[in-house]
């Protein structure tokens, strides 16, 4: 039975991220609150199952022609370059800290949405 909450948990969180809301936001909490995994392992496992969505996602926008190949260095070397560092980090922190921290990165994106919402500045779509 796990097992299909673990899928389901994967599946939804393919879902949004595919659709650009970022699965992290469900996949994270999902595993933590109502899984028990320890928070190391729920966000390794997100930046593991981001992996081959970005990979998807840069082949389509490439495909196409979203992306300027002669920019988009500028983004992937520093992007990979903080996440590989701040994932060694995160390796050496308190899991309490990092549930903290998550939870102050989320109401933070809520926050966010509100305001451009509310401001007329947000994705349309919703």
């Amino acid at each position: 039975m796990s097992f299909l909450l673990y899928l389901a948990a994967g599946f939804l969180s393919g879902l949004l991220g595919g659709m650009g809301m970022g699965g992290g936001t469900l996949l994270i909490p999902v595993l933590t609150v109502f899984l028990g995994v320890e928070q190391h392992v729920a966000q390794a496992a997100n930046l593991i199952a981001f992996l081959p969505m970005a990979l998807f996602s840069l082949k389509i926008h490439s495909r196409n022609g979203l992306i300027n190949a002669q920019d988009v260095w500028w983004m992937i070397i520093p992007a990979a370059l903080c996440a590989a560092a701040f994932g060694v980090a995160a390796a050496f922190l308190p899991a309490d800290f990092l549930k903290k921290a998550f939870g102050a990165f989320l109401v933070f994106l809520a926050v966010r949405a509100a305001f451009q919402f509310l401001s007329g500045t947000g994705n349309k779509s919703f």
